[in-house]
């Protein structure tokens, strides 16, 4: 298995990794994050997935995509701190004035889990943010100290896996998923 990673600028390969099944369906898109709850809440079934197309389409594009091959397999989303509700977000802190990128989501496909593939994906999109000139990278893991945790919730990534790519705890947070605490951790790339 050789894994690439690369920035999502095919809409197809984003469309198989966030898409629904339906097309009218309202699923996130990874858009709950990135932008305003008023707009995420107005976009309703197709107008989602179109929404997300012009942001493949945009520079710098919404994030990564791990390949086996030509088969998507992976997704992690990662975009200035800024243009993210991150920017207001009450509990997860702002501990300097750094512009720092976040990563937020993680998300492997089924059948392609257990492969290392979510390591690749937080290298590959730290490397994105690098390209783009991001001073560090922040991301905001379930802290669940080796217990389980649901699958669907598991895409903010586990404080683990940010640990073994390079990344350090920066400051505790008051927002919880899936009966978690989330920790602020980061990655200082002006190093």
């Amino acid at each position: 298995m050789s894994i690439e990673v690369r920035p999502a600028t095919v809409f197809e390969d984003v469309r198989t990794l966030l898409g629904p099944k339906s097309p009218g369906a309202n699923v996130c898109w990874c858009l709950s994050y990135r932008i305003p709850s008023r707009l995420n809440n107005g976009l309703r079934g197709p107008s989602r997935g179109a929404y997300v197309a012009e942001l493949c389409r945009a520079d710098p594009p919404p994030g990564v995509v791990a390949y086996d091959g030509d088969e998507p397999v992976g997704w992690a989303a990662v975009a200035p701190r800024s243009a993210t509700s991150f920017a207001r977000n009450r509990k997860i802190p702002h501990i300097d004035d750094l512009p720092v990128w976040s990563l937020w989501c993680v998300r492997v496909r089924p059948g392609h889990r257990k492969r290392g593939i979510s390591h690749a994906l937080i290298a590959g999109a730290v490397e994105f943010a690098r390209a783009h000139g991001a001073p560090a990278v922040e991301a905001y893991p379930l802290d669940n100290g080796g217990a389980r945790v649901d699958l669907t919730m598991a895409y903010a990534g586990l404080r683990k896996n940010f640990e073994r790519a390079g990344f350090t705890h920066a400051a505790d947070t008051t927002s919880v998923l899936a009966g978690h605490p989330r920790v602020l951790m980061r990655l200082d790339l002006r190093r």
